[in-house]
């Protein structure tokens, strides 16, 4: 073996800077200018092609010297979520599939609503939760993504042509944000901070099925991030069937976390013809809202999502969401979005990569709860 391959194979891995926050990324950046004989200011102007001006390499940032992009290069990456797939939409709503390093495939859903873009990411590859309607979790579930897979769908969308400006996220893509809290903690940051993608907080919106540990350390935050929590049944016999995390975090225990919740809770309730559209569901579903001060978001059944489910029809949710509200219960019905382009979550990736043997939460050891 030569020296020349030697000293190759002895050079430490390439330091990925869009893994670490934009605080952290800026020390070691100044650090490593001061080192290599420029001013501490060329670290900074890195960090800005991060997350604020993304590039899409070291050598399109113009405005460092060739030499010092040459060095960065060496020593670091800033890696690209591969696009697969893009669909659009007659509505205006696109869907991305990106492929990651190691083969897999997520979604990522733009919604444009006026002057709003909002995004929806996923935090997992795939889905261990099993709800019985969901085509993300009829796809089985492989590994947590991280920090910056998630955030990237959000930088990707910077370095489109011409660009997409997000001004809402959600957390409602492929995956439990909140059974992925080790990453999901970080990109909440790189989301908000003005060195970051510098989106509100109140525009960012994690989405769970109630994994309590989790809502309990967004509760902590003190940045005014939103809350959802995926009901989608008011009982507890219903919700078992349709939601096998219910054993675990049963309905009442939900309920609980979210009248500590300091801010304002959403409900997502998807409408399961002759299953969860009733009058007594109503009446059950009214109790639990006006317990915890919390809005309830109605959400047609996307054709294409798992199981034998029946949308119910546009009369019973207008009927449904009039029961809510004379029991004193805000309620909004959600338009169908993207009807024309598979997306409902997890369509479009079943399509590339193929359904997974479902897997329990516990039976992989990247699976992280607050």
């Amino acid at each position: 073996m030569s020296d020349k391959n030697t000293r190759r194979e002895d050079l430490p891995a390439k330091q990925n800077l869009l893994n670490m926050l934009p605080s952290e990324a800026e020390e070691l950046l100044r650090g490593f200018a001061v080192e290599h004989g420029e001013k501490p200011f060329r670290g900074s102007q890195v960090v800005r092609h991060l997350w604020q001006n993304p590039a899409e390499s070291f050598a399109s940032m113009t405005d460092l010297p060739v030499a010092f992009r040459d060095l960065l290069e060496e020593r670091f990456t800033i890696p690209r979520l591969a696009l697969a797939t893009r669909q659009t939409s007659s509505d205006g709503t696109e869907k991305f599939l990106f492929r990651l390093e190691d083969g897999e495939f997520i979604e990522t859903v733009a919604i444009p609503e006026g002057s709003r873009l909002t995004l929806c990411i996923s935090s997992q590859a795939g889905c261990a939760l099993q709800c019985a309607f969901c085509a993300t979790g009829a796809m089985g579930f492989t590994r947590n993504l991280q920090m910056f897979e998630i955030a990237g769908q959000v930088r990707e969308m910077k370095l489109l042509s011409p660009p997409k400006p997000v001004t809402n996220v959600v957390f409602m893509g492929m995956g439990e944000p909140l059974m992925n809290w080790k990453a999901v903690d970080p990109t909440l940051t790189v989301l908000n901070s003005p060195a970051g993608l510098g989106i509100g907080a109140r525009h960012i919106t994690v989405s769970t099925v109630g994994v309590l540990p989790g809502i309990v350390a967004l509760g902590e935050r003190p940045q005014q991030f939103r809350l959802a929590i995926s009901i989608h049944a008011p009982n507890d016999e219903l919700r078992q069937s349709l939601m096998p995390i219910n054993t675990k975090y049963p309905l009442a225990s939900v309920i609980e976390a979210a009248k500590v919740f300091e801010r304002r809770v959403t409900f997502e309730y998807v409408m399961l013809g002759g299953i969860n559209d009733g009058g007594e569901q109503a009446t059950q579903l009214a109790e639990l809202a006006r317990e915890c001060g919390a809005f309830v978001n109605l959400i047609p059944l996307h054709p294409g999502g798992a199981g034998d489910f029946t949308p119910s029809s546009p009369q019973q949710i207008q009927w449904f969401s009039r029961r809510l509200r004379a029991q004193r219960v805000e309620v909004a019905v959600r338009k169908s979005r993207g009807m024309d382009i598979a997306a409902a979550c997890g369509q479009l990736r079943v399509e590339r990569q193929g359904r997974r043997t479902p897997v329990g939460a516990d039976k992989d050891g990247n699976v992280q709860v607050a």
